[in-house]
């Protein structure tokens, strides 16, 4: 793999941290800007709107961009955001900071993945994706648990602090080695991207990105209430359950990156794929069920962290493949998609939890939403021609 991938994969990693690490620093968020726990817990949610609104809205506006200052532009207003936020003392500016940062941060990852599939032959392309994600998990297991560590003992501004300068080696090193030219060397056709992003197989594909993200953080944004009201497990035992399920999902991103990425060259999913998204739905369900356990609750975590990243991983990779005529807006619309699984899904498995009182609804919600997405992959895998009309 080209050295560049891996200082994409850094500054993936970084931006990962920055986007989970306030599940951990709501808390003192709250206390500091004399906010509503309720009104810290919302920055989340901005992240998450402003990266499905800033992935196609930058890639489009970047388009002809050379491919190092689009990288670069990305990720120095993603530093200087976040030292805004840092030093701030109005909750208003920071909630602008998380907007302005998810913009940037989405479109720095619509440029990577374009970037990416540019650097590598089509048969390493799933590999490729494999480092790209690889910072998202790593960001799981590592930044995360760090961030919510050092916001603890040093303040919540620590943890931005830390984001900002985590980013600076990244960003001398794209300033430096990203390549130059515009992404396929020649002006990009915005309009006809477009077109090519309205074939069905681009839009089936875009519709499982979403239903299989959303099914992760149905549950996965319950998981830490999971443990410590219906498992009865100590507060500490939370970033240990949260870590499982990124180690899980490093380890599902690694598999299927080195196995081919999950499609064939076509983008039509082979079978490992399909027998991933069938054990997705029955594993969420065994988790809705079995889930008041300590020993079940921390295995099926990881094996759901590992199914869900992994067919996460070969569903990108789908949407590169079957959008190959919009190398330039494919990413980002797989970016959108996913985001837009991450918003909206959390909020149905609320408002589930809600009605029920039951915590394990959000599993049973992420079940239901894994088989919708076994139906998507068992029709794309029979479709005969899984690519966008050519022209």
């Amino acid at each position: 793999m080209p050295v560049f991938l891996h200082v994409l994969g850094l500054a993936i990693f970084a931006q990962g941290t920055s986007e989970f690490m306030l599940s951990g620093l709501v808390p003192g968020i709250s206390r500091d800007l004399s906010v509503p726990v309720a009104a810290a817990a919302s920055l989340t949610s901005a992240y998450a709107a402003g990266m499905v609104a800033g992935a196609p809205l930058m890639a489009a506006w970047s388009a002809r961009w050379p491919r190092r200052r689009a990288l670069a532009g990305f990720l120095a207003a993603f530093v200087v955001v976040h030292v805004a936020g840092a030093v701030t003392h109005d909750f208003a500016v920071l909630f602008a900071t998380r907007i302005v940062a998810a913009v940037v941060n989405a479109g720095f990852l619509a440029v990577a993945l374009s970037v990416a599939t540019s650097l590598v032959t089509p048969e390493k392309q799933a590999r490729a994706m494999a480092v790209l994600l690889s910072g998202i998990t790593l960001a799981c297991v590592v930044g995360v648990p760090a961030g919510a560590l050092l916001g603890e003992r040093a303040g919540w501004r620590a943890a931005f602090w830390a984001v900002a300068a985590l980013c600076l080696p990244a960003l001398a090193l794209v300033h430096r080695s990203a390549p130059a030219d515009p992404a396929g060397g020649a002006r990009v056709r915005v309009h006809r991207e477009i077109g090519v992003l309205r074939a069905r197989p681009v839009r089936s594909a875009l519709a499982l990105a979403a239903v299989v993200n959303g099914a992760t953080f149905a549950t996965f944004a319950c998981l830490a209430v999971v443990a410590t009201d219906t498992a009865r497990l100590p507060e500490a035992a939370v970033p240990g359950l949260l870590a499982a399920f990124g180690v899980g999902a490093f380890a599902g991103v690694a598999v299927t990156g080195r196995t081919g990425g999950g499609v064939d060259g076509a983008g039509r999913p082979r079978r490992g794929l399909v027998l991933a998204a069938v054990a997705l739905p029955a594993g969420w369900a065994a988790l809705a069920l079995a889930g008041t356990a300590a020993v079940p609750l921390f295995a099926l975590a990881t094996v759901q962290g590992a199914l869900s990243f992994g067919v996460g991983t070969a569903v990108v990779n789908r949407v590169l493949r079957v959008a190959s005529d919009a190398p330039a807006l494919g990413g980002s619309f797989a970016t959108a998609a996913l985001n837009t699984g991450a918003v909206a899904e959390p909020l149905l498995a609320g408002a589930a939890t809600a009605a029920t009182g039951d915590q394990r609804a959000a599993a049973w919600i992420s079940a239901a939403l894994a088989a919708a997405g076994l139906a998507l992959t068992a029709a794309a895998r029979r479709t005969a021609s899984a690519g966008p009309p050519r022209g």
